[in-house]
C-alpha cells in the first residue's frame, strides 16, 4: 500500500502538481510513521532515495542511541568504578552524529532490514557481560537461542549477522529477550562489529577502525582481523569486524598509531607536524619545539623537558645565590656596623681616660697657683673640686678662652671618671641615653643604636674591671654600685649520701657523697678514671639514667625537683656538640634567643653574647663557620671555647661543666677559667669537672671535690686547703710536683705513700668519712678497725657483723631475662625523664613555642642554604632516575602506565626517604642537648618539616621534568604533580619516624627496603582477604592508584573496555582519586605525628 502510494507519478496529474519540498516531506512523514509503528525497512522502495535516506538514518541512529542509552544506564549501575560520567563516556563511544555515512551505507546494503540485524539491549548486554566472565575460550560466547549445540548456522560466525525475520517485531530497547535470528545471513556491515556465537550487529565505538575483512590466501585469516573462514564451508566469505573488547584482546580494530579515525570506516594516515595516538579520531598538533614522526603515538618533547630543567636550574641558583648572597651581605654590613660602633666606644673611652688622668694631674697642680685667701681653706683629701671654684681660682692671671675651655674640659673629664652615665651620653648623645635596657631617647631597635649600646656597655664593664683590678676607691664604690643590678638567682645545692647504683649491675658508681656547692664559687670534681666524676655531676643535673638514687638533694636547703629550675641551669656536656654549618656567633646568638628571658630587649640579648665572645676570646672567629668532621672549621679548642659559651649566654645560675679544659692548650684554659671566673662574680654555682689541671688552673679554683674509684669522696672543701688535709694524714707533696696530679696519682695508686704515713691509699675515704662524722656504709666497717681509736671524732657506728651471703652463679636464662628487664627499665626510665613536669621555679619566662619557632626556622633555613651542594647532588639524582626510567618504562596503554608509575613509585620513595634521614638522624645530638636546657620540641620539629616543604614541592617538578617528558602519557603534567607531591609529603614523614626512631645506618636500610617491599605487596594479586587488607595498609597502593587511575580517565571510545577490564583487574575504582591523595596526605600526617612523639620518647 505504501508503495502503490509512493508509485504514483505526480506527471500524470499536471494540473495539480505539488510542491518538490511537499513531496520531500510526505516521504519523511510516511517513513517516520512505518519506523514509529515498529515496521521494517525491507519493504520501502525509496531506500535509494537520497531525500529520504538521511531522514530514515537519524531514525535508525535514534533507535540505536534508544538502545544504547539503556545499555549505558546499565553500565553506570554495574560498572561504576570504571565509569565516572555515563552520558559524556557512552557519547563518546557511541555519537556518531557528526558523520553517519557508515549507517547510510549498511542501510542500503541491508536493503532496509538493518533493524531486524541490530542488536537489541539484550544482546548488547549479554556480549558485554560477557567480557568481565572468565570463560574458557575468549573467542566465544556462552550459548544462546541462535548459536547453542544444536543450531549453527551461518550469521554465528565471526564477522556475519543474520535477519530476525519480516514477521518478527524487533524493538532494540528490550533488555530481557534475546530474538531468534536465522535469516538472510550476511557479512556485518562497515562499521559494526559481529560477534562470534551471536548473530547480530552491534556499532563500532568511536576510535575503532571496522571494514570489511579481506582473505589473506596465504594464512587463511580474515585481515585485519585474526579469524579464519569456517571449514567446510566453500562458499562463506570474510565478514566485518568480529570483537571490540580490551586493547589485548582486539588490538585489530583499534585505530592504529600514526592514523586517526574520524569515522569508524574511515582510517587517515597523520599529516606532517600531527601525532597520532592509537584510538584516536582525530590528529594532534605537536607542539613547538617539539618533533613529531608520523609513526609514533607520541611526540618527542624532550625540549620541555630540558626547558624545565633549566628554568628550575636558574630559580633554584638564583634563590640559593642570591640568599647566600643577602646573608653575606647582610653579615657585612653587620660588620661593618659592629665595627664602627666598637671603633667608637674604645675611641671615645681612651680619649676619657687620657682626659681624666691629665684633669688629675692638672688638680693635684693646682694648689701651688691658688692665692694665700684661698689656700686658708682646710683641703678634704680625696675630695673632688667643684668647677666654680676652680673657676675662681684661676682668676687672676685670666685665661685666654681657649684655656678656659681645655679647662672646662678636663674639669668635665674627672667628672665622668666617677660617673659612668656620662660616658653614655658622651656615645649617645643627651637625648638617647640609655637607662636600663632602654634608651630615654630612642628604643635600640636599629642594629647601629644596638651595637652602640652594647659597646658602651662593655667598655664601662672593662673599666669596672681594671679598676676591680687595681682596688681603686672609684672602682669598688662602681662595682659596689653595679652589682645588684647583674646578680642573678642564687642556687646551693647540698646533697647528702648522695649514692648512685647501676640498675643492671647492682654496681655502685657513686656512694656516700655529702656536702655542697655554693654560688659565686668553682667547684672542680677531680680524680681519676672511673671514679663518677661525669655520675656526680650528672646526678646534680638530674640526668642520671639506669640508675637507683639514694640519699640527699637539696636547692636552696629545700627538698626540691632540680628540674624546676631547668631554665637557669647550664650544662655543658663532655662532647663538643655544636653546630657546624653555623658560624659562632650563630651558635651563641640562637641560643642566647631561645633560653634568655622574653622580657629582655635585644640590645640586652646582644650584650650577653657579645660579652660571652668576648670572654672567651673569640672576636676573630666569629664569623667562621664552626665546621664537622667532613668540612674543616675553628680549631677544636675554638669549638670547645663555642660549646660552654653556648651555655653561658643564657646567664645561668648554676652552671655544670663535663670536663671543659680537655683538649685546650694552658693559655686557652686560662682563658676559659677566667670568664667563668667573672660569672662566678657575678653570682653563678659553677662546677666542673676537670682532669689533671695544671698548677696555675688549679690555684683559680675555690672548692674541690676529689673521688677515688668507686665515687667515694676522699676530699670535699676549700681548694686552698687541700694540702694542709692531706699533709695531716701524712701525705706531703714532693716539691716540683703539681699537687692535683699528684693526688690523683695517690688514688690511681700508682705512687705509693710515704711509709711513715701509715696510710694506705684505699682508706682515704675512710679517713675523710670519720673526719667528717659522716656515717660509714656497713660492708666498709672491716676497714675502720684500726683508725676508729685514732678518730677525733666521734662516729657512731654498729658493731653488728654481717655476713656476706655466697653469690651463685645465675643461669643463661636468668641473666637473658635480667638483661631483657633490665633494658626495659631504662627505656621506662629514660620516657620518664622525658615526661617529666616540674613546676618551674626559675621565675624565668622563656620565649614561647611561636616565638622559638621563628628562631629555628632561620637558623634551620641557614643551615639549609650553606647545604645547597648536597640539595644539588639530590636533584641530580631525581633527574637521572626520571630520564632512565622515563626511557626504560614506556608509559604502555594496555595498564595505563602502572609499570613505569611503579618504578616510580619505588625511585622517588627511596631517594627521597634518604634526603629526608638527614633532617633528624644528623643533628640528634644537638637536639638531645637542646630540648633537655627547656627549648621547644615542637617548635623544633616544625622548623625542620616547614624547610623541607621546600624540597617537597621541588622535587617533583625536577623528577617529572623527565619522566613525564620521555613517557608522555595521557593524563596531564598537573596530575602527575599532585600525586607526586602527595607522594614525597608522605614517604617524607616515613622517613622522619625512621631516623628519629632507629640509628643512622639502620633507618637507611630501612628507607631502601621499605619502598621495594611495600610496592611488591601492594602490586600483588589480592586473591585472599588478608593480602587485601595489607596492601591497604602500603602507601605504594594508593599512590599507583592515583597515578593509573588519572591516566585512565583519559582514555575513552574504544578504550572505554580497556579502561573497565584493567580497572577491574586492578580493583581500582574511577571516583576514588580524592580518596587516594587524601590517603597519601593522612599517611604523612600520621607519620609525622608518630615521629614527633619518638622524638619526646627516645630523647637521651
Amino acid at each position: 500500500m505504501v508503495s502503490a502510494a509512493c508509485d504514483i507519478n505526480p506527471t500524470q496529474r499536471p494540473h495539480s502538481k505539488p510542491p518538490a519540498h511537499l513531496s520531500h516531506l510526505l516521504l519523511a512523514i510516511l517513513a517516520f510513521l512505518i519506523l514509529a509503528q515498529g515496521q521494517d525497512l525491507y519493504d520501502f522502495d525509496q531506500i535509494d532515495n537520497p531525500t529520504v535516506l538521511p531522514l530514515i538514518t537519524q531514525i535508525v541512529y535514534g533507535r540505536i542511541s534508544n538502545a544504547t542509552a539503556i545499555l549505558s544506564r546499565d553500565l553506570s549501575n554495574h560498572c561504576s568504578f570504571c565509569v565516572k560520567d555515563p552520558e559524556a563516556d557512552w557519547n563518546q563511544a557511541f555519537n556518531f552524529s557528526s558523520n553517519l555515512d557508515f549507517l547510510i551505507s549498511c542501510i542500503q546494503k541491508t536493503k532496509g532490514d538493518i533493524a531486524l540485524r541490530l542488536c537489541t539491549a539484550a544482546e548488547m548486554k549479554f556480549y558485554f557481560k560477557s567480557l568481565f566472565e572468565k570463560s574458557e575460550s575468549a573467542n566465544y560466547l556462552k550459548p544462546n537461542e541462535n548459536c547453542n549445540f544444536t543450531s549453527w548456522i551461518s550469521g554465528c560466525e565471526p564477522g556475519w549477522a543474520c535477519s530476525s525475520g519480516q514477521n518478527q517485531h524487533v524493538d532494540l530497547q528490550n533488555s530481557d529477550d534475546i530474538l531468534a535470528r536465522t535469516h538472510n545471513c550476511q557479512p556485518c556491515c562497515d562499521g559494526f562489529f559481529c560477534p562470534h556465537g551471536l548473530t547480530c550487529m552491534i556499532p563500532c565505538p568511536l576510535g575503532s577502525y571496522c571494514p570489511l575483512a579481506t582473505l589473506d590466501k596465504t594464512t587463511g585469516v580474515c585481515e585485519p582481523y585474526k579469524y579464519q573462514l569456517p571449514p567446510e564451508k566453500p562458499n562463506h566469505t570474510c565478514g566485518g569486524a568480529n570483537i571490540w573488547a580490551d586493547v589485548g584482546t582486539s588490538s585489530e580494530v583499534f585505530c592504529p598509531v600514526g592514523s586517526y579515525c574520524p569515522t569508524t570506516v574511515k582510517k587517515i594516515p597523520c599529516s606532517s607536524g600531527h601525532y597520532c595516538r592509537m584510538g584516536s579520531t582525530s590528529e594532534k598538533r605537536c607542539f613547538k619545539l617539539t618533533s613529531c614522526n608520523q609513526s609514533t603515538p607520541s611526540q618527542n618533547s624532550y625540549a620541555y623537558g630540558i626547558m624545565l630543567i633549566a628554568a628550575l636550574s636558574t630559580l633554584l641558583l638564583i634563590f640559593y645565590n642570591f640568599s647566600y648572597q643577602v646573608l653575606t651581605t647582610r653579615n657585612r654590613t653587620l660588620d661593618k656596623s659592629r665595627e664602627a660602633a666598637a671603633k667608637n666606644a674604645s675611641k671615645i673611652a681612651n680619649s676619657w681616660k687620657y682626659a681624666a688622668d691629665a684633669a688629675k694631674n692638672f688638680a693635684s697642680g693646682l694648689p701651688a697657683h691658688l692665692s694665700p685667701k684661698f689656700s686658708r681653706k682646710t683641703d678634704v683629701p680625696g675630695a673632688p673640686l667643684h668647677p666654680s671654684a676652680l673657676s675662681s681660682s684661676l682668676s687672676s692671671p685670666v685665661p685666654s678662652k681657649g684655656k678656659q675651655k681645655e679647662s672646662g674640659e678636663l674639669i668635665q673629664m674627672s667628672e665622668t671618671e666617677d660617673n659612668p652615665e656620662s660616658f653614655e651620653r658622651c656615645i649617645f648623645g643627651p637625648e638617647d641615653t640609655i637607662v636600663g635596657n632602654v634608651s630615654s631617647g630612642k628604643l635600640t631597635h636599629t642594629h647601629s643604636q644596638i651595637f652602640k649600646y652594647a659597646y658602651a656597655q662593655l667598655e664601662k664593664e672593662k673599666a669596672q674591671q681594671q679598676d676591680y683590678e687595681d682596688f681603686t676607691l672609684p672602682g669598688v664604690v662602681k662595682i659596689t654600685n653595679n652589682i645588684e643590678t647583674r646578680k642573678r638567682p642564687l642556687i646551693e645545692i647540698s646533697f647528702k649520701d648522695l649514692t648512685l647504683t647501676l640498675k643492671a649491675q647492682n654496681k655502685h658508681l657513686l656512694r656516700c657523697v655529702s656536702g655542697k656547692i655554693k654560688p659565686g664559687c668553682i667547684t672542680a670534681v677531680m680524680g681519676p678514671s672511673g671514679a663518677g666524676k661525669t655520675t656526680f655531676v650528672s646526678a646534680l643535673a638530674g640526668k642520671a639514667i639506669g640508675c637507683k638514687v639514694t640519699g640527699l638533694i637539696l636547692i636552696n636547703g629545700k627538698n626540691e625537683a632540680i628540674h624546676s629550675y631547668k631554665r637557669i641551669i647550664g650544662f655543658v656536656p663532655q662532647d663538643d656538640i655544636v653546630h657546624g654549618n653555623l658560624t659562632v656567633e650563630e651558635n651563641l646568638w640562637f641560643s642566647a634567643k631561645c633560653r634568655l628571658s622574653a622580657d629582655l630587649s635585644k640590645a640586652d640579648e646582644f650584650l650577653v653574647t657579645e660579652r660571652v665572645i668576648e670572654s672567651l676570646g673569640l672576636q676573630t672567629v666569629r664569623n667562621s663557620l664552626v665546621g664537622t668532621v667532613e668540612k674543616r672549621g675553628i680549631s677544636g679548642g675554638q669549638r670547645k671555647r663555642v660549646n660552654v659559651g653556648m651555655e653561658m649566654v643564657m646567664e645561668p645560675s648554676l652552671l655544670i661543666l663535663d670536663e671543659p679544659t680537655s683538649g685546650l692548650d694552658s693559655a686557652s684554659s686560662q682563658l676559659l677559667l677566667r670568664a667563668l671566673r667573672r660569672e662566678a662574680f657575678e653570682g653563678v654555682n659553677i662546677c666542673m669537672v676537670v682532669h689533671q689541671p695544671s698548677y696555675a688552673l688549679f690555684k683559680m679554683f675555690d672548692d674541690l671535690v676529689l673521688l677515688a674509684k668507686g665515687g667515694l669522696a676522699v676530699y670535699h672543701g676549700s681548694a686552698e686547703k687541700v694540702e694542709e688535709y692531706f699533709a695531716g694524714l701524712g701525705v706531703n707533696v714532693p716539691d716540683r710536683i703539681n699537687p692535683p696530679d699528684y693526688f690523683i696519682d695517690i688514688l690511681e695508686g700508682i705512687v705509693t705513700i710515704e711509709r711513715s704515713s701509715s696510710v694506705y691509699y684505699k682508706e682515704l675515704p675512710i679517713r675523710w668519712m670519720l673526719h667528717k662524722g659522716y656515717s660509714v656504709p656497713p660492708d666498709m666497717w672491716h676497714s675502720t678497725a684500726g683508725l676508729a681509736s685514732s678518730s677525733t671524732v666521734g662516729n657512731s657506728i654498729d658493731e653488728t657483723n654481717i655476713a656476706a651471703a655466697e653469690m651463685e652463679e645465675p643461669s643463661v636464662s636468668a641473666s637473658l631475662w635480667k638483661y631483657i628487664k633490665t633494658n626495659v627499665e631504662l627505656h621506662c626510665d629514660s620516657i620518664w625523664l622525658n615526661f617529666l613536669k616540674s613546676k618551674d621555679l626559675s621565675n624565668r619566662r622563656t620565649p614561647g613555642v611561636l616565638r622559638q619557632y621563628k628562631y629555628f626556622l632561620c637558623r634551620v633555613g641557614k643551615q639549609r642554604l650553606r647545604e645547597a651542594r648536597i640539595q644539588v647532588v639530590d636533584y641530580l639524582i631525581l633527574l637521572l632516575a626520571g630520564a632512565c626510567l622515563g626511557s626504560l618504562a614506556k608509559v604502555s596503554d594496555h595498564n595505563f602506565g602502572a609499570l613505569g608509575y611503579t618504578y616510580t613509585i619505588i625511585a622517588v620513595s627511596l631517594l627521597c626517604k634518604i634526603a629526608a634521614l638527614r633532617s633528624f638522624s644528623l643533628d640528634r645530638l644537638h637536639y638531645w642537648r637542646e630540648a633537655a636546657s627547656g627549648m621547644s620540641s615542637l617548635a623544633h620539629f616544625l622548623a625542620k618539616d616547614t624547610v623541607d616543604h621546600f624540597n617537597t614541592v621541588i622535587k617533583p617538578l625536577v623528577y617529572l621534568s623527565m619522566f613525564y617528558f620521555f613517557t608522555d602519557p595521557r593524563s596531564s603534567l598537573a596530575d602527575n604533580y599532585i600525586v607526586l607531591l602527595c607522594l614525597v609529603y608522605c614517604v617524607t614523614g616515613i622517613a622522619y619516624a625512621l631516623a628519629i626512631f632507629f640509628d643512622q645506618g639502620a633507618a637507611q636500610l630501612l628507607s631502601v627496603l621499605l619502598p621495594v617491599v611495600l610496592t611488591l605487596t601492594a602490586t600483588q594479586p589480592q586473591d585472599s582477604e588478608i593480602l587485601k587488607i595489607l596492601a591497604n595498609f602500603c602507601y605504594p597502593k594508593w599512590a599507583l592508584e592515583a597515578f593509573v587511575i588519572a591516566n585512565a580517565e583519559s582514555y575513552s571510545g574504544v578504550w572505554l573496555i580497556t579502561r573497565c577490564g584493567t580497572l577491574f583487574k586492578s580493583g581500582y575504582d574511577l571516583h576514588d582519586w580524592n580518596l587516594c591523595v587524601t590517603v597519601l596526605i593522612i599517611t604523612g600526617l600520621v607519620s609525622r605525628a608518630i615521629a614527633f612523639f619518638c622524638m619526646l620518647i627516645f630523647q637521651k
